[in-house]
This record gives C-alpha cells, structure tokens and sequence, in this order.
C-alpha cells in the first residue's frame, strides 16, 4: 500500500493490495487517483512499469514467519523478530506501541509547493484485504498549501483520527503553529502509542511529532540544519 499527495493544486494518488509490481511508482493519472487490487496491475503495465510475478516476494524466511504467526493466532509487523513459541512471553507494550514499518517523507521547494508520500511495511498475517491508514488521504497522507503531512502507526487508530488531515485543518482554520497543530493531534486525537508524523509547513518549518516510545526519523534544511533521531526529544 502506498499513496502521495501535492500541493497546492490538491493532486493525491494512493493505491492499496498490489501484485505482480516491481516498483509502485504510478500513483496517479489523469483517470483515477485511486487504485486497488487487479485495476492497478492493468495501469502499470499501460505505464510501462516493470512487472515481476508474485513468487518474487515469497521466501523461506517469509513463509516460516507466517507459520509462527498462525500458530499463534497473531498479527505482526514483517520485520520484526519471529515469534518464539518456546520463550517466555514478554511483558506486552503500551497498545500499538511497536516498531511500525511505514516509510513517509515531506519536502517543500523554494516556491512554496508541497508534497508528502508514505509507503507501508505491512501485517504478517494480516485479515485479507485490510487496507491501512497508509492510502487513505487525509488519514496517512496529506498535504494542500499549508502543510505536507506523514503518519506512521496503527492504520486503525490513525483513520479514525483523520491525522495528516487534521493537522492541515488546525492550521487553515484555527491559525495554529504547524508545530502547535501535530502536538494537538498526536497528544490529543490518537491513543497514546498508536502514531507519529512527519511535517513540513510552506515556510520550510518542520515538525517531527510522535506518542510512541520512539521513532526513526530525521530532516534537513536549505540552510545546513539537520537532524537524526529514534527517541523523543527532551
């Protein structure tokens, strides 16, 4: 799953429940901005997109993983380490509090105009068909003149926030600070340990804001500032 939004001309592409691609990178057309399942195999391959079967994403490691999962009636994200069946069971995290796998980016140019992407790592056994917060614009992804907006964490709790989209909507219509309008949203619309964003306002000021325990991230500047960080800043 995956989607990117720009701005100012409101011009999103997502789509969700991909097969047979080798690189996702057709997101939007002047026929639809939403793609699933079958539809989007068709409009890649009129893009000329490389195709691969979808053996290509099976492996030993992935099919053992899978099995852990179902024997253990649980969710998890691929990446993480295998479920143990014979280690003892560790005391659990804050809900959704875990190591999420979605990767997102802002960027704003010199002229003001924004973009936001955001890609999903996705469940190991997973309900078929579950799509996340990740293509869902206004949910995972957003951005119009004000602000470009990533979330990362649990999809459900991020939908039911509205999150990238509520970040735009405090700054357009209460005149909040970018800074002032992901702290309210993270602190105050999604449970703790359920989400963290990236977000760049038109003026080139950042924001990295999460309710987890940590969150790989970082930024950089025009003017030479950077920065790298997992924990939340004290």
């Amino acid at each position: 799953m995956g989607g990117h939004f720009e701005g100012p001309a409101v011009s999103p592409g997502s789509a969700a429940g991909i097969a047979f691609e080798g690189n996702t990178n057709v997101l939007n057309s002047e026929k639809e901005n939403w793609y699933r399942f079958g539809y989007f195999v068709l409009t890649e391959t009129e893009q000329g997109v490389e195709t691969v079967d979808s053996s290509h994403f099976i492996t030993p490691q992935n099919i053992e993983r899978l099995q852990q999962a179902k024997e253990a009636n649980a969710v998890q994200l691929d990446y993480t380490q295998p479920i143990q069946m014979d280690v003892k069971k560790e005391t659990p995290k804050t809900d959704g509090d875990s190591q999420i796998g979605t990767v997102g980016c802002v960027a704003v140019d010199s002229d003001g105009n924004l973009a936001a992407a955001t890609s999903t790592g996705g469940f190991v056994n997973k309900m078929v068909g579950r799509i996340g917060d990740t293509p869902i614009i206004g949910a995972g992804t957003y951005a119009n003149n004000l602000v470009a907006v990533s979330a990362t964490g649990k999809g459900e709790a991020i939908i039911r926030g509205t999150v990238a989209r509520d970040v735009a909507a405090l700054m357009e219509f209460k005149g909040l600070s970018l800074k002032e309008a992901a702290a309210y949203v993270v602190e105050e619309s999604v449970p703790r340990g359920n989400v963290g964003l990236v977000a760049v306002s038109a003026k080139g000021e950042v924001t990295m804001a999460l309710n987890t325990t940590g969150m790989f991230r970082a930024c950089a500047t025009e003017d030479g500032y950077s920065e790298i960080a997992i924990w939340p800043s004290v």
